[in-house]
C-alpha cells in the first residue's frame, strides 16, 4: 500500500453574481388636446367725414382766374365765366365753399379667437405577468 497512495480532491467553487436591467412599464401619460372658439367684442375707433357745400355767389369782374384756398376747415373752389361784352372779361360767378366736418365714434366688432387647452392624465401600467423564473444561473 505504500506504492498506492489515495489522493482525495475537494472542489472548489465559486458563485458569481451578475446585474442585468429589463424595461418595466410603470404607468402611462394620455395628453389630450381641446380647442375652445372664444366670441369677443373689441372696441374699434370709426371716423367718417361729413362734406358740407355751400354756394356763395359772388357774380364780380375779376383779371385773373383764382386759385383754389384752403381756409382752416373750409377750401374755396372759385367757378368762372366769360362773358361777352364788347370785350371779354372775366367775372367770378360764384366759389363753392367745402367744409370738412370729422365725426368719430367707437363701436364694438365682433371677433371669434381660439386657444388650446391640455389635459394631462396619468394611468398606471397595465398588469404584466410576473417573468417566469430563469433557472440557468441557480447552481
Amino acid at each position: 500500500m505504500a506504492d498506492e497512495t489515495e489522493r482525495d480532491f475537494i472542489p472548489v467553487v465559486e458563485e458569481t453574481a451578475t446585474v442585468s436591467t429589463r424595461q418595466v412599464v410603470s404607468g402611462r401619460v394620455r395628453i389630450v388636446t381641446q380647442t375652445e372658439e372664444i366670441n369677443h367684442l373689441l372696441p374699434t375707433d370709426l371716423a367718417s367725414v361729413e362734406v358740407d357745400v355751400v354756394r356763395v355767389p359772388i357774380d364780380r369782374r375779376i383779371e385773373t382766374i383764382p386759385d383754389v384756398v384752403t381756409e382752416g376747415e373750409v377750401t374755396i373752389i372759385p367757378v368762372v365765366e366769360e362773358r361777352l361784352v364788347v370785350t371779354r372779361e372775366l367775372y367770378l360767378r360764384e366759389e363753392i365753399h367745402v367744409r370738412r366736418i370729422e365725426h368719430k365714434e367707437t363701436v364694438d366688432v365682433p371677433a371669434t379667437t381660439r386657444r388650446q387647452t391640455v389635459q394631462i392624465e396619468r394611468l398606471p401600467a397595465e398588469l404584466e405577468q410576473p417573468p417566469e423564473k430563469d433557472d440557468q444561473d441557480d447552481l
